[in-house]
C-alpha cells in the first residue's frame, strides 16, 4: 500500500536562525486531506572522538528546551550547503580543540521523524591534533571523557537520554566488535 502523502499548500509561520515552522495542508493516499506541522532544520551531525587512552570526548550543558543539562558526544548544525564530513571536521575542533582523523561514518539518524526534517549524520574519529577551541559565542559547555563501558552505564542508569548519544555508542560498540573480527 502506498503510504506517501502529497502537498497541496504550505504556510511558514515562523523562520528563525535555526528552524522554521509551516503548517501544511497534505493528501493521503485514500485521499483524505490531512493537516502537518512541520519544523524545518537544517541538520546536523554528532562526532565520537576516542582519545589515544580509548576514552571519548563528550560536552556537557544546559539544554533550554528540556530545562535540564545534558551529556553528549559533540555535536553541531550544517551551515547551508556544507557536507556533513565538513560540518563535523569543524565542529570537534570548535568543541573539544581537537581535530579529529580517521573518520568512519556510522550512518544517519532521524531524532523526531514525525514533524522535524533534522537529520543527524554520526561519525567516529580519533584525536588528532589539539587546534584550539573556539565554542559559539553563546555556548557555554563542560568537556570530559568516559570509556564505551561508562558511557553504557550512564545510558543504562538513565543519565544520559540524549538520543544521538544512545545511538551512537550502540553503532560505535558494533562497528568496534565487526572491526576487531576482522583483523
Amino acid at each position: 500500500m502506498d503510504l506517501k502523502e502529497k502537498p497541496v499548500e504550505q504556510k511558514y509561520l515562523f523562520r528563525g536562525k535555526i528552524i522554521n515552522l509551516r503548517t501544511d495542508r497534505a493528501l493521503a493516499p485514500d485521499g483524505c486531506e490531512v493537516y502537518r506541522e512541520v519544523v524545518e532544520h537544517p541538520g546536523g551531525v554528532g562526532i565520537a572522538l576516542e582519545d589515544e587512552e580509548g576514552k571519548f570526548f563528550f560536552v556537557t550543558q544546559y539544554r533550554y528546551a528540556q530545562e535540564g543539562v545534558f551529556t553528549e558526544y559533540p555535536a553541531g548544525k550544517k551551515e547551508p550547503g556544507e557536507d556533513p564530513l565538513e560540518t563535523a571536521k569543524r565542529e570537534i575542533i570548535e568543541e573539544t580543540g581537537y581535530e579529529g582523523k580517521d573518520f568512519v561514518y556510522l550512518g544517519k539518524m532521524v531524532p523526531t521523524p514525525a514533524y522535524v526534517t533534522e537529520v543527524l549524520d554520526m561519525y567516529y574519529a580519533r584525536q588528532g591534533e589539539y587546534k584550539g577551541q573556539h565554542l559559539d559565542e553563546d555556548e557555554k559547555i563542560n568537556l570530559s571523557k568516559m570509556t564505551l563501558e561508562e558511557v553504557t552505564e550512564k545510558i543504562v542508569r538513565g543519565e544520559i537520554t540524549d538520543a544521538k548519544t544512545i545511538t551512537m555508542t550502540f553503532l560505535i560498540r558494533e562497528y568496534k566488535e565487526r572491526h576487531h573480527e576482522e583483523n
